[in-house]
């Protein structure tokens, strides 16, 4: 679990101790760790509708919110604390950098994705970009573009689109700040070696996490059968042949407890694998 997801899950952990509190949208894609703040009776809300809330406390989460969503919740008369990721706050910082550079602003991200609806709120006129066919929503007499990514984009992608915009805007002055966070590049630097060595890829992850989803699609895409599982139940033994090498990675809000119980059930599956390929040899030769 990367540094960001851990600090909002404490500081949210640690403000329920003392009261009533609000999160305004899921604190972070992990299933197992809201079934945790529910215990705690932390209540979910709707960041963009501002009478989701009984609470005088509401949190911003860790995908962060655009300053003008921030100031309509304190303007309710809610105090509001804020887990969002440091390294998602450096990406709304870059971007707001280059509008006041006067860049037209382009994101890389998933349009309808939290954490991109953050980064765009303050800026109506900015373009979020998935693929080249959504280049053509860039005015094309542009002559200064600025260009920053959702903080969970594959490296790859991000490099690609930005080479197209510089393509198709030869005389625009393009500049491109790099938002992709560590973590997320440690964990596909990491992937390509994993996939290398193994057959299967077992992703861990929340279904609906952006980054979990990205691992899965890479690793399918370097030729390996790829499983995304939230918890060690959804494992499916019908995935697995007697000799395959399998690999785990796992999504940025993953925990720990997760990833490790994953893995020792893949060893039990694997355990009974085994005893079942002795017993069909045993019952050849009889």
């Amino acid at each position: 679990m990367c540094f960001g997801v851990r600090d909002a899950l404490r500081k949210t952990h640690d403000l329920a101790q003392n009261g009533p509190i609000t999160v305004l949208g899921e604190l972070v894609h992990n299933p197992l760790a809201r079934e945790h703040l529910e215990t705690l009776g932390v209540r979910e809300g709707d960041l963009d509708n501002a009478n989701s809330a009984s609470t005088a406390s509401v949190v911003i989460t860790a995908h962060g919110a655009s300053d003008r969503r921030r100031e309509e919740w304190r303007g309710r008369g809610h105090e509001v604390f804020d887990t969002t990721c440091p390294l998602v706050k450096k990406a709304h910082r870059s971007l707001e950098c280059l509008v006041l550079a006067g860049y037209f602003p382009v994101v890389i991200g998933q349009r309808d994705h939290v954490e991109v609806r953050g980064l765009v709120g303050d800026f109506p006129n900015a373009v979020v970009v998935m693929s080249a066919e959504d280049l053509g929503g860039i005015p094309v007499d542009m002559r200064k573009i600025g260009i920053v990514s959702q903080t969970t984009q594959p490296v790859s992608r991000v490099a690609s689109l930005v080479a197209e915009i510089s393509f198709r805007f030869p005389d625009a002055e393009v500049r491109h700040v790099d938002t992709v966070c560590q973590p997320t590049k440690d964990r596909q630097s990491a992937l390509l070696d994993l996939c290398a060595r193994n057959e299967v890829i077992v992703v861990v992850g929340g279904n609906n996490s952006n980054n979990t989803a990205q691992l899965a699609e890479t690793a399918e895409r370097l030729g390996c059968r790829a499983y995304r599982v939230e918890r060690p139940e959804d494992l499916r033994a019908a995935w697995f042949h007697r000799k395959d090498r399998v690999g785990v990675t796992a999504g940025t809000s993953t925990l720990d407890e997760t990833v490790h119980a994953v893995v020792q059930q893949l060893r039990v599956m694997a355990k009974e694998q085994e005893s079942l390929g002795i017993f069909d040899a045993l019952k050849a030769l009889s």
